[in-house]
């Protein structure tokens, strides 16, 4: 792609989630134990706004059926095997696109925040904080 970068502008004024919030009743059991083990930290990073919650939801999800896969794969039969495989590595790739996404990775996390959330010294950052432009 030839030109120059968008300058990125960040919406300070998007309502943060500021608590933590039950996960919703449509994920799965997987998704849903994913997401009682992220939001905590997001909520405390400041990391997630209103308008995250899809991606949010997403990530879970994607984990959810990385889960799943995984227990599939430990009863398929061998035929099967390579078909589960598959989708497992799509929902995998997924997940990661997702958590890069809302700064979930240990880069995302190293780096200054750029919204109002606390800073304890060790990193943190926001979705907004993986983007170098």
């Amino acid at each position: 792609m030839k030109g120059a970068k968008p300058q990125l502008v960040v919406d300070n004024g998007a309502p943060v989630i500021a608590h933590e919030e039950p996960a919703p009743d449509w994920m799965n059991d997987a998704a849903q134990a994913e997401w009682r083990r992220i939001m905590p930290e997001v909520v405390e990073r400041g990391a997630l706004t209103d308008l995250d919650r899809g991606t949010f939801e997403n990530y879970c999800v994607a984990v959810g059926r990385v889960r799943q896969f995984e227990a599939m794969l430990k009863s398929c039969e061998a035929g099967d095997f390579l078909k589960i495989s598959r989708a497992q590595a799509a929902q995998i790739n997924q997940a990661k696109q997702l958590a890069a996404e809302l700064g979930l990775t240990p880069m995302g996390r190293s780096r200054k925040p750029m919204r109002g959330a606390k800073d304890d010294g060790g990193g943190g950052g926001d979705l907004f904080s993986l983007l170098d432009l």
